[in-house]
């Protein structure tokens, strides 16, 4: 008896779709709230080579819907922290970590070598820079995002450029003040574990061609009341003229401008700032649980929630900076203080405290 069993012998799958996912290979991007499920399941089904992609560290805030860490795992990267777990489970499948975010000038050379993609990701620049890629080089896409109490799964891309593609469904990206993160509304764990397990099933039957697939298709679900429904998506002509065509197109695409997210520095400039002017104040808009604590400058914290609140105490600033966990929160911060003072040079550390922390 082999591990497989149960799959295999199941009516309508048998030894043909298992030996196909024993070969596939998948890539995970992201090892968060979908992420984390999705993997559990992939590994236990035997894809054969599974791919993890995430700059991130574990953090506290992480555990209640990261199912696959734990409080001994704070601090680590996500990716190759999965990677062990995961390979502590199954010896026999391969596991690769990248320790990384995508960005335009790696991603071709990251997906390029998969079947397909698992997006898992939180924010609307990775998200269509995923698309886009798995687009110009013909990988289907199974997608999953979830906000507060709902959740919605589909796949795209699934006959290459022919089919819908997450540009379709959302040509224009939302602001940020449409779309928060649950950083700041808040989640049940349960939520991200329901759809990315979801999403790995919709993995394993497009792999296996067991099954009716959700390709065309998007499902939601509410987990108030659990209901749940599908719509039929279709394509939106005018949503391939606004993507990258070929790989030097995309070499070029800034996507967070394309998302209407400021400006960003890189951590090395910081220094200069501070000394040379004493009119720029460095903020930190995390919660206040939130780890690692900045103990290289010094700065003012700020909860993302609490922004609207402390505008009088920033008039007397001329250059206003801002960090937050991994740099999502601070563009979200940095617009809107742009907004309210146009006339400030204002701006968002890129990769937030992790970037930091990753380059010492």
């Amino acid at each position: 008896m082999d591990r497989f069993e149960r799959q295999y012998i199941l009516p309508g799958f048998g030894h043909a779709a298992q030996k196909k996912l024993c070969e596939a290979k998948v890539l995970v991007v992201g090892a968060g709230g979908l992420g984390c499920p999705s993997l559990l399941y992939l590994a236990a089904a035997g894809i054969g080579t599974i791919g993890i992609v995430d700059g991130d560290k574990v953090s506290l805030s992480n555990l209640n819907r990261q199912v696959l860490f734990g409080q001994r795992d704070i601090g680590k990267n996500k990716a190759e922290t999965a990677s062990k777990i995961i390979l502590q489970k199954y010896d026999d499948i391969k596991v690769i970590p990248f320790p990384i975010f995508l960005r335009t000038d790696n991603i071709i050379d990251i997906i390029k070598d998969y079947d397909l993609v698992l997006d898992g990701s939180d924010n609307f620049p990775t998200r269509y820079l995923i698309n886009d890629a798995c687009l110009i080089l013909g990988k289907p896409l199974i997608f999953g995002a979830i906000y507060q109490t709902e959740g919605q799964v589909a796949i795209f891309n699934k006959e290459g450029q022919k089919s819908v593609n997450y540009r379709d469904i959302y040509p224009t990206p939302p602001t940020a003040q449409e779309v928060p993160n649950c950083n700041e509304t808040g989640v049940l764990g349960v939520l991200p574990g329901l759809i990315g397990t979801l999403m790995a099933t919709e993995t394993i039957k497009l792999i296996s061609g067991y099954g009716e697939t959700l390709s065309g298709k998007m499902l939601f679900y509410n987990l108030i009341d659990h209901s749940t429904y599908k719509i039929e998506l279709s394509k939106n002509p005018e949503s391939d003229l606004q993507r990258p065509q070929s790989v030097a197109d995309l070499h070029k695409m800034d996507y967070h401008d394309f998302c209407g997210i400021s400006a960003q520095l890189d951590w090395d400039t910081i220094p200069e700032l501070l000394e040379q002017n004493l009119e720029t104040v460095l903020i930190d808009v995390r919660e206040e649980y939130e780890e690692p604590k900045l103990e290289e400058y010094p700065y003012t914290r700020i909860e993302l929630s609490q922004l609207d609140n402390a505008h009088e105490s920033l008039y007397k600033f001329t250059n206003i900076l801002i960090f937050c966990q991994s740099g999502i929160r601070s563009q979200q911060a940095a617009k809107a203080l742009q907004e309210k003072f146009p006339d400030k040079n204002i701006k968002s550390i890129a990769g937030g405290i992790l970037s930091l922390t990753i380059r010492n």
